[in-house]
């Protein structure tokens, strides 16, 4: 076949000349913003507070500086002690930062008990960050399910798998026969954050009741305290965490004032087949979106009954789901007879707060902690920098810090899409922006340019923060 073809020619990039003489110009200069957040909500004060033993002879870089710029520093991206140059040569814009082998000492003076003061110092800051939201936002945005707003406050507990690539301590083979540690952490569903977690050999089992029993009350210690009691509370995890130590501790935590309820994964033993199978049709009712619509293929009913559960905290209620399967996905033997893939869980919500469809695809949404750890190994615990145990754990309690802060930029600075954006896109748009540092008038500005398509964005972002109420003292 003939033809003519006109081509439109590809336009030329302008022609640059590199040099490394620039003055004036600052990089990632939007990161300026967790630094001052992290002041603004007291965390560096309250870090001064318990560091202060530290710090020997009250010279040289304050500990709780240093805490604060590794918080920074991995929120905004960074893998290791010495991305802290980042911040260490822009001094005009974030201060005097401590070297690496004086942040090494620093970590290396963390035992655990420092490490149960950084974690008191963290939920301090929180309750500031909480009471800044209750007064500029309207608090601390709802947890949704089903098109629903969930009351109170939502956790979500999970265990990952960080693999090392070199000898450290307690690092073990996993179960997926890889080797490194299996932290075990906890979000806040309502806002992403960061509340607790705990680091674990790799060989640390998934169903540990005790594990799962500290990090849930790690968690509950960062809740301040107006809302601890009073608040309705939900705790979720997997299948590891139906536990029945722990659900009997979590049972007991209701005696002690706290209104808090439970929604775990179960596994399907025989008699839970059995009492499937006996299921006549009319009991099954479709399953819901999570926006609320009806799931086509999906179908839910409660097993409350059918069979036993004599070991559970009184009123456990069992629920089951099927569906077609999708394609490649993992089906038991069970599943492959019936033909759909089953999915059980307990809680002990009562019928008369949702019925087993709700309560159904608010279990589900618990695999949103999924997405929060793969945030998080991009914010600090998915590599851990030393070979001894102690340094790894206060590393790991730094990345939450890292992504309290951008949590709380989230519910205090920011609106719209980026209100909910993951820190890649954060990072992306306005953390490692660049801008001109300029001084006139006593004043030392930061430039950003004014073809940024996200400049109104961060510098309404610092106008907000300049705006927040601040902590009394």
């Amino acid at each position: 076949m003939e033809g003519t073809f006109c081509v439109q020619g590809i336009g030329s990039r302008p022609r640059l000349h590199v040099s490394a003489d620039g003055a004036g110009v600052v990089g990632h200069a939007g990161t300026r913003l967790l630094a001052d957040l992290a002041d603004v909500t007291g965390l560096t004060s309250a870090y001064s507070t318990v560091l202060r033993p530290l710090r020997p002879r009250g010279t040289g870089h304050d500990p709780a500086r240093i805490a604060t710029d590794l918080a920074v520093m991995l929120a905004d991206g960074g893998e290791a002690i010495a991305d802290l140059a980042v911040l260490r040569d822009q001094g005009e814009v974030f201060g005097p930062v401590a070297s690496t082998p004086t942040t090494w000492r620093l970590l290396a003076d963390v035992d655990e008990r420092v490490l149960d003061h950084l974690r008191s110092a963290r939920a301090q800051a929180r309750e500031v960050a909480w009471l800044q939201a209750s007064e500029t936002r309207g608090g601390i945005p709802a947890a949704k399910a089903g098109g629903q707003e969930l009351p109170g406050l939502v956790l979500d507990i999970d265990a990952t798998l960080i693999t090392c690539h070199s000898e450290k301590e307690a690092a073990a083979p996993t179960y997926k026969g890889g080797f490194g540690f299996h932290p075990l952490v906890c979000f806040l569903a309502n806002t992403g954050e960061g509340m607790s977690g705990r680091l674990r050999p790799g060989n640390a089992g998934a169903n540990t009741a005790a594990d799962h029993i500290a990090v849930l009350n790690d968690a509950l210690a960062q809740i301040p305290d107006a809302h601890r009691h009073g608040t309705d509370i939900l705790v979720r995890t997997d299948s590891t965490g139906s536990a029945k130590v722990f659900l009997a501790h979590v049972r007991n935590l209701q005696t002690r004032g706290i209104r808090i309820l439970f929604s775990v994964g179960y596994a399907i033993t025989e008699p839970v087949r059995r009492a499937i199978r006996a299921l006549p049709d009319q009991v099954w009712h479709p399953a819901l979106d999570q926006d609320g619509t009806l799931r086509e293929s999906a179908e839910v009913a409660e097993l409350t009954g059918m069979t036993d559960l004599p070991v559970y905290p009184a009123g456990t209620r069992i629920i089951v789901r099927r569906e077609h399967p999708h394609p490649g996905a993992q089906l038991s033997l069970f599943d492959q007879d019936e033909g759909m893939r089953h999915q059980v869980f307990l809680t002990d919500t009562p019928s008369t707060s949702g019925s087993a469809q709700f309560l159904e695809v608010r279990h589900r949404q618990h695999a949103t902690v999924e997405d929060h750890i793969r945030c998080g190994k991009t914010t600090g615990f998915g590599r851990f920098p030393s070979r001894r145990f102690p340094v790894n754990a206060a590393w790991l309690e730094l990345s939450l810090a890292a992504i309290d802060l951008l949590a709380w930029t989230r519910v205090l600075l920011l609106d719209g899409e980026l209100s909910a954006a993951e820190p890649k896109k954060l990072r992306y748009r306005l953390l490692h922006v660049a801008a001109r540092i300029t001084r006139g008038g006593r004043r030392l500005r930061l430039r950003i340019s004014a073809t940024w398509p996200w400049r109104n964005e961060l510098t309404a972002a610092f106008h907000r923060l300049a705006a927040l109420p601040r902590p009394a003292g």
